[in-house]
C-alpha cells in the first residue's frame, strides 16, 4: 500500500512498546534471575556470549541491534534484556519440583558461560512457583526453605496467589522468592515473577546512591562549619580583610559545586527508582497475611531511611549552595561599596590636581604672555633705533612705549586663542 514516509523512528518505537513483555509460565516453574551492572564499552561482548551460548543449543542468535531476546534451549529457557544501567538474564524451567530451592535453573547453566559474562551482579534471585496446598503451609515451614531467616509476604493480586520473601542474600550467592498459586493465569504468573525481580532490581539501583550519599555528607557538614566561621568573620572584618575573605568564600562555593555536579545524577536516579518500587509493589495489590509483614512495610521500612539519607545531602547542597551565594554577594557588596570610596577619593584627589593644573596654567599662560612680549618690544625698539640711525626721524622710545600695550594684548589673545585650539581638539 502506498503511503507516506515513515519516521526513522517509528518501528524501532512501535518496537518498544512490545518489548519486555512478561514470560508465560505454567505453574510449577522455576526461575533464576542475574542483573549485572554493566559498562556501555561491553555491549559487543555481550552480544558475543549471548551468540555463544544460542550456537551452544543450535538456536538462532539474536540480531545485534536487539535489546531483548527470548529463546527456548531445551533444558531451560532464558529472556536476556538490556537495560539502561544493566544486563539482565532470566532462566526458566517448568517441572515439578520437591524443594523450591534446592536444584534452581541456574544449575543448569553453563558453568563456564556464566563466569566469562562481562559486568558485575547486582542482583541474583531464584523465584519458584508452585500450587497453594489445601492445607495452608505454616510459616515456621515455609522458614525452611530460607535458611529460618524472618520472612515476609502476602497475598497479592486482590488474593490470587501468596507471595513469600526474606530479602536476604543466601550462600549461593541468591536471594529467594516463593510464590504459591491459588487461581493464576499463565501471564499473571509471568507479570507477578517480572514485577518481584523488577521490584529487587530497582531497590538494588536505588541503593547505590546511599554510599555516594554517605560519602558526600562529611564534606557538606565540613563546609557549613566553614561557612558559619567565615560569616561570624565578616562581621568584625576590616575593609583591607575582605579581599581574602571572598578568596575564602569563593573556594567555599566551588567545594560545593562539585559535590552537587558529582552527585546530583545519582540521586535523581535514586529518585526515579524510588518512584518504579512503589509503582511495582502497588501493583502487586499486597493484601496482609496475619503474623507478617507485607513486601510494601518492609520496603518502606529498609528503603526509606536511604532514600531520606540522599534526600538531606540534597537538601543540604542546595542550602549550602544559598547561603554562599547570599554571603557571596553581601561581601561582594561590601568590597564595591569600599572601591567605589576609593574610587570617590581618587576622583576627588584628580579634581584638585586638575585645579592645581589649570591654576599653574595660567601662570604659565601670564608669564608667556610678558615674556613674548618682551621680547617682541625689545625687537620694535632695536628696529626704530635701526630706523632712526638711517636718517629716518622717528622717536625709539615713543614706538616702544607705543607698542608695548599692542603687543601684551595681542600675544594674551594668542596665547588663549591656542589653548581654546588644544581644548577642542582634545574633546
Amino acid at each position: 500500500m502506498a503511503t507516506a514516509v515513515n519516521h526513522p523512528q517509528r518501528f524501532a518505537l512501535n518496537y518498544e512498546l512490545h518489548a519486555r513483555l512478561p514470560e508465560t509460565l505454567n505453574i510449577p516453574e522455576q526461575a533464576s534471575y542475574l542483573a549485572l551492572a554493566t559498562d556501555p564499552a561491553n555491549r559487543e561482548a555481550e552480544y558475543e556470549r549471548l551468540v555463544e551460548l544460542c550456537t551452544r543449543y543450535g538456536v538462532p542468535p539474536p540480531a545485534p541491534d536487539v535489546n531483548h531476546f527470548q529463546a527456548d534451549l531445551g533444558t531451560f529457557r532464558i529472556k536476556w534484556e538490556r537495560r539502561t544501567e544493566c544486563n539482565s538474564y532470566t532462566f526458566f524451567r517448568q517441572g515439578e519440583f520437591d524443594d523450591p530451592f534446592a536444584r534452581p535453573v541456574i544449575a543448569s547453566v553453563p558453568p563456564d558461560w556464566l563466569e566469562s559474562l562481562p559486568g558485575q551482579v547486582l542482583v541474583a534471585a531464584h523465584v519458584a512457583l508452585r500450587k497453594a496446598p489445601r492445607k495452608a503451609t505454616g510459616n515456621e515451614e515455609l522458614a525452611t526453605y530460607f535458611e529460618g531467616n524472618p520472612l515476609v509476604g502476602s497475598r497479592v493480586g486482590d488474593g490470587v496467589a501468596s507471595v513469600w520473601a526474606d530479602f536476604r542474600i543466601h550462600a549461593d550467592g541468591y536471594s529467594r522468592f516463593l510464590i504459591e498459586d491459588f487461581s493464576l493465569t499463565p501471564r499473571q504468573a509471568g507479570r507477578m515473577v517480572q514485577r518481584l525481580l523488577e521490584i529487587e532490581t530497582y531497590l538494588m539501583r536505588a541503593l547505590l546512591t546511599l554510599p555516594v550519599a554517605r560519602a558526600t555528607m562529611p564534606v557538606l557538614v565540613d563546609v557549613d562549619q566553614r561557612l558559619a566561621a567565615l560569616i561570624n568573620e565578616m562581621v568584625e572584618a576590616r575593609s583591607e580583610d575582605e579581599p581574602a575573605l571572598l578568596d575564602r568564600l569563593t573556594k567555599l562555593a566551588a567545594v560545593v559545586e562539585s559535590t552537587i555536579s558529582s552527585t546530583l545524577g545519582r540521586i535523581c536516579a535514586a529518585r526515579a527508582y524510588h518512584e518504579l518500587v512503589d509503582r511495582r509493589i502497588v501493583e502487586l495489590r499486597e493484601v496482609r497475611v496475619e503474623g507478617l509483614s507485607p513486601l510494601r512495610e518492609f520496603v518502606e521500612r529498609r528503603l526509606m531511611p536511604a532514600m531520606n539519607t540522599c534526600e538531606t545531602v540534597a537538601r543540604l547542597q542546595d542550602s549550602l549552595s544559598e547561603r554562599v551565594g547570599r554571603a557571596s554577594e553581601l561581601l561582594r557588596t561590601r568590597v564595591d561599596i569600599a572601591m567605589q570610596r576609593q574610587n570617590q577619593a581618587l576622583l576627588s584627589a584628580t579634581a584638585r590636581r586638575a585645579r592645581l593644573q589649570l591654576r599653574l596654567q595660567e601662570t604659565v599662560e601670564g608669564l608667556s604672555v610678558a615674556a613674548v612680549s618682551y621680547y617682541v618690544v625689545g625687537l620694535i625698539a632695536y628696529i626704530t633705533k635701526a630706523i632712526k640711525a638711517a636718517g629716518v626721524d622717528v622717536n625709539p622710545d615713543v614706538v616702544t612705549g607705543v607698542a608695548i600695550p599692542i603687543v601684551v594684548i595681542s600675544a594674551a589673545m594668542g596665547v588663549r586663542h591656542i589653548r581654546r585650539v588644544v581644548q577642542r581638539a582634545a574633546m
